[in-house]
Protein backbone atom coordinates (compact mmCIF):
# COMPACT_ATOMS: atom_id res chain seq x y z
CA UNK A 1 0.00 0.00 0.00
CA UNK A 2 3.05 2.60 0.79
CA UNK A 3 4.43 1.59 -2.83
CA UNK A 4 0.55 2.86 -4.45
CA UNK A 5 0.24 5.92 -2.14
CA UNK A 6 -2.69 4.66 -1.33
CA UNK A 7 -3.06 5.92 2.03
CA UNK A 8 -2.08 9.74 1.20
CA UNK A 9 -4.98 10.21 -1.16
CA UNK A 10 -7.13 13.62 0.27
CA UNK A 11 -9.30 13.76 -3.35
CA UNK A 12 -11.50 11.07 -4.48
CA UNK A 13 -12.21 11.98 -7.57
CA UNK A 14 -16.07 12.81 -7.30
CA UNK A 15 -17.43 16.52 -6.79
CA UNK A 16 -21.02 17.03 -6.42
CA UNK A 17 -22.11 20.78 -8.18
CA UNK A 18 -21.97 23.99 -7.30
CA UNK A 19 -25.05 24.60 -4.94
CA UNK A 20 -26.61 21.15 -5.12
CA UNK A 21 -27.19 20.71 -1.71
CA UNK A 22 -28.89 24.35 -1.38
CA UNK A 23 -31.52 23.98 -3.56
CA UNK A 24 -31.91 19.98 -2.95
CA UNK A 25 -34.90 20.27 -0.46
CA UNK A 26 -36.99 22.76 -3.49
CA UNK A 27 -36.41 20.14 -6.21
CA UNK A 28 -37.71 17.00 -4.13
CA UNK A 29 -40.58 18.95 -3.39
CA UNK A 30 -41.26 20.11 -6.81
CA UNK A 31 -40.87 16.44 -8.22
CA UNK A 32 -43.21 15.38 -5.65
CA UNK A 33 -46.23 17.59 -6.34
CA UNK A 34 -45.53 17.15 -10.11
CA UNK A 35 -46.17 13.35 -9.53
CA UNK A 36 -49.08 13.75 -7.24
CA UNK A 37 -50.63 15.99 -9.81
CA UNK A 38 -49.68 13.87 -13.40
CA UNK A 39 -51.14 10.30 -11.12
CA UNK A 40 -53.17 9.89 -14.66
CA UNK A 41 -51.90 8.56 -17.41
CA UNK A 42 -53.88 10.32 -19.98
CA UNK A 43 -55.02 6.88 -21.25
CA UNK A 44 -58.54 5.47 -20.66
CA UNK A 45 -59.52 1.92 -22.13
CA UNK A 46 -63.34 1.57 -23.23
CA UNK A 47 -66.01 0.46 -21.04
CA UNK A 48 -66.26 -3.61 -21.14
CA UNK A 49 -63.09 -3.92 -22.97
CA UNK A 50 -61.27 -6.34 -21.28
CA UNK A 51 -64.62 -8.21 -20.51
CA UNK A 52 -64.59 -9.34 -24.49
CA UNK A 53 -61.24 -9.38 -24.80
CA UNK A 54 -60.78 -13.04 -24.78
CA UNK A 55 -63.40 -13.59 -26.73
CA UNK A 56 -62.45 -11.39 -29.50
CA UNK A 57 -58.93 -12.83 -29.48
CA UNK A 58 -60.18 -16.26 -29.98
CA UNK A 59 -62.20 -15.43 -32.91
CA UNK A 60 -59.97 -13.81 -34.39
CA UNK A 61 -57.58 -17.04 -34.32
CA UNK A 62 -60.07 -19.51 -35.25
CA UNK A 63 -61.28 -17.67 -38.32
CA UNK A 64 -58.07 -18.48 -40.19
CA UNK A 65 -58.07 -21.60 -41.62
CA UNK A 66 -54.87 -24.11 -41.59
CA UNK A 67 -54.08 -25.22 -44.76
CA UNK A 68 -52.70 -28.92 -46.01
CA UNK A 69 -48.76 -29.39 -46.08
CA UNK A 70 -48.05 -31.94 -48.37
CA UNK A 71 -44.52 -33.37 -48.56
CA UNK A 72 -42.59 -33.51 -51.16
CA UNK A 73 -40.78 -37.25 -50.33
CA UNK A 74 -43.92 -38.82 -48.42
CA UNK A 75 -43.05 -41.86 -47.32
CA UNK A 76 -45.61 -43.59 -49.89
CA UNK A 77 -43.99 -42.12 -53.29
CA UNK A 78 -40.48 -43.35 -52.06
CA UNK A 79 -41.27 -47.06 -51.57
CA UNK A 80 -42.82 -46.56 -54.74
CA UNK A 81 -40.01 -45.83 -56.70
CA UNK A 82 -36.93 -47.46 -54.77
CA UNK A 83 -38.59 -50.60 -55.08
CA UNK A 84 -38.95 -49.43 -59.09
CA UNK A 85 -34.68 -48.70 -58.87
CA UNK A 86 -34.44 -51.99 -57.09
CA UNK A 87 -36.37 -54.01 -59.96
CA UNK A 88 -34.50 -52.17 -62.63
CA UNK A 89 -31.18 -53.14 -61.18
CA UNK A 90 -31.90 -56.42 -60.28
CA UNK A 91 -32.82 -56.90 -64.18
CA UNK A 92 -29.80 -55.32 -65.01
CA UNK A 93 -27.31 -57.51 -63.12
CA UNK A 94 -29.05 -61.04 -63.27
CA UNK A 95 -27.92 -60.21 -66.86
CA UNK A 96 -30.93 -61.93 -68.48
CA UNK A 97 -30.65 -60.03 -71.69
CA UNK A 98 -26.72 -61.77 -71.81
CA UNK A 99 -26.07 -64.60 -73.62
CA UNK A 100 -24.58 -67.60 -71.38
CA UNK A 101 -20.90 -68.39 -72.18
CA UNK A 102 -20.29 -71.91 -73.11
CA UNK A 103 -17.02 -73.84 -73.51
CA UNK A 104 -17.35 -74.48 -77.24
CA UNK A 105 -16.70 -70.56 -77.25
CA UNK A 106 -13.32 -70.46 -75.70
CA UNK A 107 -10.85 -70.60 -77.86
CA UNK A 108 -7.56 -72.73 -76.65
CA UNK A 109 -5.42 -70.13 -76.43
CA UNK A 110 -7.39 -67.94 -74.33
CA UNK A 111 -8.06 -71.24 -71.56
CA UNK A 112 -4.10 -71.73 -71.98
CA UNK A 113 -3.24 -68.34 -70.99
CA UNK A 114 -5.01 -68.57 -67.99
CA UNK A 115 -3.89 -71.62 -67.01
CA UNK A 116 0.06 -70.19 -67.24
CA UNK A 117 -0.84 -66.78 -65.98
CA UNK A 118 -3.66 -67.80 -62.96
CA UNK A 119 -0.61 -70.40 -61.64
CA UNK A 120 -3.38 -73.17 -61.77
CA UNK A 121 -1.81 -76.29 -60.40
CA UNK A 122 -1.98 -80.10 -61.85
CA UNK A 123 -3.98 -80.95 -59.11
CA UNK A 124 -6.80 -78.28 -59.70
CA UNK A 125 -6.81 -79.42 -63.41
CA UNK A 126 -7.67 -82.74 -61.87
CA UNK A 127 -10.28 -81.78 -59.77
CA UNK A 128 -12.21 -80.35 -62.76
CA UNK A 129 -11.91 -83.61 -64.78
CA UNK A 130 -14.43 -86.47 -64.39
CA UNK A 131 -12.99 -90.00 -63.67
CA UNK A 132 -15.57 -91.33 -66.31
CA UNK A 133 -14.09 -88.46 -69.08
CA UNK A 134 -10.86 -90.37 -68.70
CA UNK A 135 -9.93 -93.25 -69.68
CA UNK A 136 -7.12 -95.20 -70.39
CA UNK A 137 -7.86 -95.77 -73.97
CA UNK A 138 -7.48 -92.04 -74.97
CA UNK A 139 -3.38 -92.16 -73.68
CA UNK A 140 -2.72 -95.64 -75.44
CA UNK A 141 -3.51 -94.11 -79.37
CA UNK A 142 -0.99 -91.37 -78.54
CA UNK A 143 2.83 -92.28 -79.47
CA UNK A 144 5.87 -89.85 -78.81
CA UNK A 145 8.91 -89.87 -80.10
CA UNK A 146 12.15 -90.97 -77.45
CA UNK A 147 13.92 -87.59 -78.60
CA UNK A 148 10.64 -85.52 -77.47
CA UNK A 149 10.09 -86.84 -74.32
CA UNK A 150 14.09 -87.09 -73.27
CA UNK A 151 14.03 -82.93 -74.27
CA UNK A 152 10.83 -82.82 -71.88
CA UNK A 153 12.45 -84.48 -68.99
CA UNK A 154 15.51 -82.39 -69.43
CA UNK A 155 14.09 -79.05 -69.60
CA UNK A 156 11.06 -80.17 -66.65
CA UNK A 157 12.71 -82.16 -64.31
CA UNK A 158 16.27 -81.84 -62.02
CA UNK A 159 18.94 -84.30 -62.25
CA UNK A 160 18.53 -85.01 -58.40
CA UNK A 161 14.68 -85.96 -58.88
CA UNK A 162 16.07 -89.01 -61.85
CA UNK A 163 18.34 -90.47 -59.63
CA UNK A 164 16.48 -90.72 -56.47
CA UNK A 165 13.40 -92.43 -58.22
Amino acid sequence: MKTNKIHNVTNSGLKAPKDYFDNLEDRLMAEIKLSETLSDSGFKAPDGYFDTLESSILSKVSEKETTKVIPLFNKKNLLYFSSIAAAVLLLFNLSIFEKETSWDSLDTETVENYILDENVGSYEIASLLLVDDISEDDFDSLEFADEAMEGYFLENTSVEDLIIK
